[in-house]
């Protein structure tokens, strides 16, 4: 499960990200500022589009290998493909 909560509203947006499965649950601290909101979710929501963020992620690492405080763009250095891919996870949002 994936529970996204906005915590700023300036610019860089902020956002709470609490992820639980079976084995656990861990919080991650997450910036993405507005340009790059407007980019990526579309008509999503700010916070959809974290969450298909984090399912992306999810399908790619577990969740203790994400780091506890970034911002959303330092997904696409480790994984140059998810911009491309975001629109996929954003349909399901």
């Amino acid at each position: 499960m994936i529970e996204v909560t906005r915590t700023q509203d300036g610019d860089p947006l902020g956002f709470d990200v609490a992820v639980s499965d079976g084995s656990g649950s861990s919080r991650h601290q997450v910036t993405m500022d507005r340009q790059t909101a407007d980019r990526l979710a579309g008509t999503c929501t700010p916070e959809a589009c974290i969450e298909a963020a984090f399912r992306f992620l999810l399908d790619r690492e577990p969740r203790s290998a994400i780091m506890g405080s970034f911002d959303v763009t330092v997904i696409s250095r480790y994984f140059p493909e998810f911009e491309a891919r975001l629109p996929d996870y954003l349909k399901g949002v």
